[in-house]
């Protein structure tokens, strides 16, 4: 990997590189960075990279949370420019000052480079979190494993609740809605099917809602058709044109007015931008991303670049989506323009590469696009999904043990990491 290879230790006059996040726009950052002559400070409220494609596979005890997650400080020990890796949360932002509050203290910068990511959005019913959680963090993962697992349980001991405690409702049908409800009716049939007396969980129903005409909105339509047909041929109830108008605690509402009785309602509908971008006083589009210029500079601020999923930029006239890939090449362009600034040069515009998108929906079944002469669905998309995620992760030992652990579920359909954590309330709910 590259933080493994050789790197300058920074002069002590060096310019002072503030990086906010680790995720994959800061990583790539300061990867960038690690032949040049700067000083690097990195900040994230987490003590760890995770790789958040992967986070509905923890939620579904297909994986554990470290076979996903690495240490930020492990990650850039051998950068020798890398001077101080924080634990701590950014409040607020001076732009004019150059300046970043934390919420234990001050930090200047001479450049800045924002990478806090997107978190969930409830189009303004944010009471809806509370019974509907998404899947943005390891935390996030956790309770919905443990949500999902507790279901069974209670079904277990009370039987004349099953019908409600065995519906598994994911509202939003993109990548992560169709993924998370493939792996459900996985764990139901597969995983689940002998474990308990007096229920039979193959009976569970999971259901997926979309409000738009079909699943998967953003790739072609032969794709969503394909993805939609391997998907009922799973077992999965998928509803589409479906408006969610209620979230509670036993069910939603459709603005058709049909209810249905849910005891486990999972989010995948929409994200929106950190709040910290707001604290910028910059232009913001509609999901409150930050308007940056063609080099993903804030304007009127050269020195403070805005990358991944918090950065609102077009590139050859097309919006650049919050995926994984444009986070990674934004966070290599930012520190390409710090580059060509140390070396006098001028910067050049970023120029999103679009690499093609991947969605999995269960065993052996997935839908891949990578432009309109290559699109295919079936094995071979699943198995180009497994290997480019596989490349993606951070460390070899992560790698290593998701493919074994992908090959023993693969040979005997089984998931290790069926723990409840935190607590497991002995109550129905």
């Amino acid at each position: 990997m590259p933080w493994f290879l050789p790197s300058r230790r920074p002069s002590p006059d060096a310019p002072r590189v503030l990086v906010l996040g680790a995720g994959f726009g800061g990583l790539n950052a300061v990867l960038g960075l690690r032949r040049a002559d700067v000083r690097i400070t990195v900040v994230d409220r987490r003590n760890h990279h995770v790789f958040q494609p992967l986070l509905y596979q923890v939620a579904t005890a297909a994986l554990d949370p470290s076979d996903i997650a690495y240490p930020i400080r492990a990650i850039f020990m051998r950068q020798r420019n890398v001077e101080r890796v924080l634990l701590a949360e950014a409040t607020a932002i001076d732009l004019a000052a150059r300046r970043i509050q934390l919420d234990d203290g001050v930090l200047e910068y001479e450049y800045l480079v924002l990478a806090t990511g997107a978190t969930h959005s409830y189009f303004g019913r944010d009471e809806w979190a509370r019974h509907a959680p998404g899947l943005k963090t390891v935390e996030d993962a956790l309770d919905v494993r443990r949500r999902v697992l507790l279901a069974y349980e209670r079904a277990e001991r009370w039987p004349e609740d099953r019908d409600a405690l065995l519906c598994f409702v994911v509202i939003g049908a993109g990548p992560t809605g169709v993924e998370l409800a493939g792996a459900l009716v996985e764990l139901a049939v597969h995983t689940l099917a002998r474990d308990f007396d007096h229920i039979d969980p193959r009976q569970a129903r999971v259901i997926l809602l979309e409000g738009a005409p079909r699943v998967l909105p953003v790739y072609p339509e032969d794709l969503s058709a394909a993805a939609q047909r391997q998907l009922e041929s799973l077992g999965v109830e998928v509803r589409t044109n479906a408006v969610v108008t209620a979230v509670d605690e036993d069910g939603i509402t459709l603005k058709s007015g049909e209810r249905i009785a849910a005891r486990t309602v999972l989010w995948a509908a929409g994200v929106t931008a950190s709040p910290l971008a707001k604290a910028l006083g910059t232009p913001l589009d509609r999901a409150g991303r930050v308007k940056v210029e063609q080099d993903l500079s804030i304007s009127g601020h050269r020195e403070a670049f805005v990358v991944g999923d918090l950065a609102a930029i077009a590139s050859q006239g097309r919006v650049v989506p919050g995926v994984a890939p444009a986070a990674i090449q934004g966070g290599r362009h930012a520190a390409r323009c710090i580059l060509a600034d140390l070396a006098q040069r001028p910067r050049e515009p970023f120029r999103y590469v679009d690499k093609g998108s991947l969605a999995t929906i269960g065993r052996a079944r997935a839908v891949a696009d990578f432009g309109p002469r290559l699109r295919f669905g079936g094995f071979a998309a699943w198995f180009a999904w497994m290997a480019i995620h596989v490349l993606f992760l951070v460390g070899f030992r992560n790698r290593l043990f998701v493919v074994l652990s992908w090959a023993w579920s693969y040979i005997t359909f089984r998931r290790g990491a069926r723990l409840i954590t935190g607590r497991a309330s002995a109550t129905r709910r």
